[in-house]
């Protein structure tokens, strides 16, 4: 038989004809053939449709590129102080080492091994209480994979990095905010809202984009109040610019406890973001249900061994941490000249907070003319707030210079006026 066009089988029995003085009776084989075309129907009509939670997901926003600004204002000299990028480039280490690994490219990555090893031996630690991924934010999708599952509740600040609300989100967890207090953690809080649904706490340390840090004693009385089996996640991202610079500031890497897992990139001090490279640490009864989860291959050769050899990069290390202060002071100073409001930093970017969210959203449109481009917060739940990084001392001078610029030209600039924080 044939259908719009198509020919179309149906199921015949043996039983299914039925004679009787000229009447046949196909009821069987026009049931089976009825079936058929509903069916066909329902399907053209139908739509793969992502669950509720994703479809309301808004996705990640990486700092504007600088092709874009380019092409949007027509501009020649364009620099980024959006993205927290190291100033002094990649690991030069790295680099080398990422240029050997190239002949090896045809034979698949051994799941980042080596560099486990690496770090195992760097920190003291037993390989299996070790893991490496594609960035910090990629062994953060590990575990939560790993040990969440929708509906499930976690917890943390507001005003956090964005790229953890995106990943909880885009599994259907209930993320718990707190609000901040002095536009940092507020611990206490935090501790408060601890039930006995929470499942995990992110902590971001120093957090972005505030900048802000909280010190060992904050963080052991909070300890205390977390529950054995919820598993604290704490990110690490910027410490190796909070060490030198915070006399209370500490480290997870190397303290393993029995519910905590700590994170740490690549992309930040060691310059290395464009190849996704990062590390976790924690107690191997959290880490060995994760290996079996993360993605076999991950990281890529090529990634592993810059990462390896900007682990022993020290001198470009200080050479970063250097520039970073020497920018960071230069910024504090000009900020305060100037009367614009600053959230003090221990990484290495500045948070300017906006009366309103259009004079943020000005702030940013008027950077960008000016070739500079910065960073709106409204993915971190900071719509009046801006965010500024660090970079060379010429870069620096340069955003300042648009800053004043701006000044200048906008008759009423009450709004980065407004007082330091």
């Amino acid at each position: 038989m044939q259908a719009n066009g198509e020919f179309l089988e149906f199921p015949v029995h043996e039983n299914s004809l039925i004679s009787g003085n000229g009447a046949e009776v196909l009821a069987p084989a026009f049931a089976g053939l009825f079936d058929l075309l509903n069916r066909r129907k329902a399907s053209s009509t139908m739509k793969i449709t992502p669950p509720g939670y994703i479809a309301s997901l808004e996705a990640y926003k990486p700092g504007k590129p600088i092709s874009d600004v380019i092409a949007e204002y027509g501009l020649t000299d364009v620099i980024k102080l959006a993205s927290n990028e190291n100033p002094l480039g990649p690991s030069p280490k790295a680099i080398e080492a990422a240029k050997a690994s190239l002949s090896d490219l045809h034979h698949y990555p051994n799941g980042g091994k080596t560099l486990r090893e690496a770090i195992a031996r760097k920190y003291g630690l037993s390989i299996n209480e070790t893991i490496a991924g594609s960035g910090s934010e990629g062994v953060m999708n590990t575990v939560m994979r790993t040990f969440l599952e929708a509906g499930d509740e976690v917890l943390t600040s507001e005003a956090t990095f964005s790229g953890f609300y995106v990943l909880a989100n885009a599994m259907g967890l209930k993320t718990i905010t707190v609000p901040t207090r002095d536009h940092g953690y507020d611990l206490t809080s935090m501790a408060d809202r601890i039930t006995e649904n929470t499942r995990l706490i992110y902590l971001a340390n120093p957090n972005n984009p505030t900048g802000t840090v909280f010190g060992r004693s904050a963080f052991e009385a909070f300890y205390k109040q977390v529950p054995k089996d919820v598993i604290l996640l704490c990110d690490e991202a910027y410490y190796d610019y909070a060490v030198r610079d915070v006399p209370d500031y500490f480290t997870m890497v190397d303290d393993i406890r029995p519910n905590v897992l700590t994170l740490r990139t690549f992309s930040k001090s060691h310059g290395l973001a464009g190849i996704r490279i990062g590390f976790g640490t924690g107690p191997k009864e959290l880490i060995l249900p994760m290996l079996k989860v993360k993605l076999p291959f991950e990281p890529s050769t090529t990634a592993q061994a810059a990462g390896i050899a900007a682990l022993d990069d020290e001198d470009f290390l200080s050479r970063t941490i250097e520039t970073n202060q020497i920018g960071k002071e230069y910024f504090r100073r000009a900020f305060s000249s100037l009367g614009i409001s600053f959230v003090d930093t221990a990484a290495n970017f500045f948070l300017l907070p906006f009366p309103s969210a259009d004079d943020a959203t000005a702030f940013v449109s008027e950077m960008e003319r000016r070739g500079i481009i910065v960073r709106p917060c409204d993915g971190s739940g900071l719509p009046t707030g801006v965010r500024i990084s660090i970079g060379t001392k010429e870069e620096n001078q340069r955003a300042i210079e648009a800053i004043k610029a701006i000044l200048r030209t906008t008759a009423n600039h009450s709004s980065l006026s407004t007082s330091t924080t």
